[in-house]
């Protein structure tokens, strides 16, 4: 498990190095939400069903997570300058290829090209980025790359519609031609070519995992819409997913240079940082599943609005990155992983305040708010999670980081979309049965819903099936809450090579 650790290079090549590799991470990171909002329109131009369309999602996730732990053995195979050439080139014919698909078939097909190029861009490019700059920089460098990985899913859902409004669905993926054209010229030219290394190849290890992960995957994805264990599906998945990571972690115990080495979680800084991670994975994508549809169906903003409104969130994300990318070296790393996750709670608390008549102005602050606190522990829970690991383990390491993240999104959007279909439910439930049928003073409700006419019955069901979701989302917002504050305390155990007192951090992009 060793690798080539590259020298320090000139302040312009690693300029156009950082830029090119935000390209190429910004671009496979806004590709995991940017298609959600033009399912509709691609449902009916490939003539699919509304679960076909679904595994056009689906399907990209599912390749992605299962092609992720072969980072390190790739990355070993052919060298991280020709893996990152072939993954950004892969990624963009896959991209091509799906701008022009004529059925349902084929973009699955595809998508799934796309999720297999796409897996191994954010663990190379951070690997590479660590290994290049001096450790005294690392705070900075991944600040810069981290904008990439968080701005991306937010920027996806307002900018997919946009394309899709005023363009076309198919723009959605062809937008990525002249990005990945630009990330694959500037990597070409800026990245050095590293000397591969020999490593066997552990195809059992593979299988485990691809069983496991990818069935896992399937279930957090599908369970929702299939009512999960009263479906087979489902309950099969679930077992495959238990059963092939089982088989792993006994395949690891008995193998030298097993496919993902699960020993780096023995180093306890590590192991701290993936637990934050996951936890920032989390937050992340099911608040951003969350509000957009809060926003459309219970506040009845439009389309163009709920992205604007949206938009002070990648905004705070942005400076607090920014911010934590200068201070890095001067304080303890601990403090701003600390203040950044008490922010995320404050938000979250704000959050559960919301009601059928939030005002734009309270989305706007408190998503600044959540997303200055998210930047603000981004950047250095990335760079502390390496610092007592050897630099030759810094590709496995990311790889396994990057699945732990994507594991921990995967897993909130299932757990909070799932308590909220059931919340409505039962909550709905539970309002209408305090509403009698008959005998209602004309005073005590608005004549609209008077529930002695079948129009004003109608129009009462809608409305408390609005109120009744509105518990639901509040109810997530307490539980993400609760699950981040719970967490606060492990960033004590979080331990930094670097002293504090270094000298300042800056990076240059000349």
């Amino acid at each position: 498990m060793s690798s080539v650790v590259q020298k320090a290079q000139p302040t312009g090549s690693r300029g156009l190095m950082v830029a090119s590799i935000m390209l190429a991470t910004l671009m496979q990171a806004i590709d995991t939400t940017i298609a959600n909002v033009a399912l509709p329109q691609m449902q009916g131009s490939l003539s699919a069903t509304q679960d076909q369309a679904a595994w056009v999602l689906t399907s990209y996730i599912v390749a992605a997570a299962i092609v992720t732990p072969v980072t390190g053995w790739l990355a070993g195979t052919f060298g991280r300058r020709r893996l990152l050439v072939i993954a950004v080139s892969g990624f963009t014919a896959a991209s091509i290829l799906c701008g022009l698909a004529t059925g349902i078939g084929e973009m699955v097909l595809f998508r799934i090209a796309q999720g297999v190029f796409g897996a191994s861009l954010v663990p190379i490019s951070q690997s590479l980025l660590l290994d290049v700059f001096p450790r005294e920089k690392h705070g900075a460098a991944m600040a810069l790359w981290g904008i990439g990985i968080m701005i991306g899913p937010i920027l996806g859902p307002p900018f997919g519609g946009w394309l899709t409004q005023n363009f076309s669905w198919r723009w959605v993926f062809l937008i990525n031609v002249p990005v990945g054209a630009l990330a694959l010229m500037g990597i070409l030219a800026s990245v050095r070519r590293d000397t591969p290394w020999a490593r066997p190849f552990d195809w059992r290890g593979l299988a485990f995992l691809a069983v496991g992960i990818g069935a896992m995957q399937l279930f957090l994805d599908r369970g929702e819409s299939q009512d999960w264990f009263g479906s087979l599906e489902i309950q099969i998945e679930a077992a495959l997913g238990a059963l092939g990571m089982y088989l792993y972690w006994v395949h690891w115990r008995g193998r030298e240079h097993a496919l993902l080495d699960l020993g780096m979680w023995r180093n306890g800084n590590y192991a701290v940082a993936c637990l934050l991670i996951f936890i920032v994975g989390i937050v992340l994508f099911a608040t951003l599943a969350l509000l957009p549809p809060y926003l459309s169906q219970i506040v009845h903003y439009p389309v163009m609005d709920i992205g604007l409104l949206l938009a002070p969130r990648g905004v705070g994300t942005m400076i607090g990155m920014m911010l934590v990318g200068r201070l890095s070296g001067r304080i303890d790393a601990r403090w701003p992983i600390f203040i950044g996750m008490l922010l995320t709670v404050g938000s979250l608390y704000f959050m559960c305040q919301f009601g059928v008549d939030v005002s734009k102005s309270d989305v706007v602050w408190i998503g600044f708010m959540q997303g200055l606190g998210l930047g603000l522990v981004f950047v250095p829970v990335s760079t502390v999670a390496y610092a007592t690991l050897p630099p030759q383990m810094r590709t496995d390491a990311a790889s396994l980081f990057s699945l732990v993240r994507n594991l921990g999104s995967s897993i909130g959007i299932s757990a909070v979309m799932t308590l909220l279909s059931r919340a409505t439910q039962i909550n709905h439930a539970e309002i209408a049965a305090r509403v009698p049928a008959y005998g209602v003073e004309q005073s005590t409700l608005p004549a609209l819903w008077n529930p002695s006419s079948p129009i004003g019955a109608a129009a009462l069901n809608v409305e408390i099936t609005r109120q009744a979701a509105v518990i639901g989302y509040v109810n997530d917002f307490w539980l993400m809450m609760w699950l981040t504050l719970a967490a606060v305390p492990l960033v004590y155990f979080l331990r930094a090579r670097n002293p504090p007192g270094a000298p300042a951090v800056e990076v240059e992009l000349s």
